[in-house]
């Protein structure tokens, strides 16, 4: 029996359709849903479209200022079943710019099949931009693998929108092809 993993997605890999071309399968035995980790910050990445994200320690220092608890917190996609193959292909997708390392993600809705997921630009940004309860009130974390920016010098003192992204470059990746 082969073992599957978990992984939060914060970026481009939010978008379903991006997903399965990454994974390179329509991700049928996949199961998501929408989810937070606390403490990091995402931000743009310096002349791409795509985000890092950086522990709150470093990425304060980006800023002059404080940060909300909202701004410290990264909205994502919580994906499950993920198998060998699947993993392999989004390290080799994420390069060396980023490592994988294990966080507690809590998932901010019941999980659903993939299939079941919108690919409609509206529906995916009202999916992760309903308000956020109080840390306190958060379900239980969940471990899972996420892909943490390594060069913070690459990184804007700005945060990244998935909303932005939604509505102005996710149409660039969706005949996205490896070098």
């Amino acid at each position: 029996m082969s073992t599957t993993a978990s992984a939060f997605f914060y970026g481009t890999l939010m978008h379903p359709t991006i997903l399965k071309q990454i994974i390179q399968n329509e991700a049928t035995h996949l199961v998501y849903c929408p989810a937070i980790l606390l403490n990091y910050t995402r931000h743009k990445v310096k002349d791409v479209d795509y985000p890092g994200i950086i522990p709150e320690s470093k990425g304060k220092t980006l800023f002059s200022r404080e940060l909300s608890q909202d701004e410290r917190s990264v909205r994502g996609t919580l994906v499950m079943g993920l198998t060998e193959s699947d993993i392999e292909f989004l390290d080799y997708f994420e390069g060396d710019e980023y490592k994988r390392v294990e966080v507690d993600i809590h998932p901010l809705a019941p999980s659903a099949s993939i299939s079941t997921h919108s690919e409609e630009d509206l529906d995916l940004v009202l999916l992760h931009s309903t308000p956020l309860p109080p840390t306190p009130e958060l379900a239980s974390p969940f471990k899972a693998q996420t892909y943490v920016f390594l060069n913070v010098a690459q990184l804007e003192p700005e945060l990244w929108s998935f909303e932005d992204f939604v509505k102005e470059n996710a149409y660039k990746w969706f005949d996205y092809e490896s070098d």
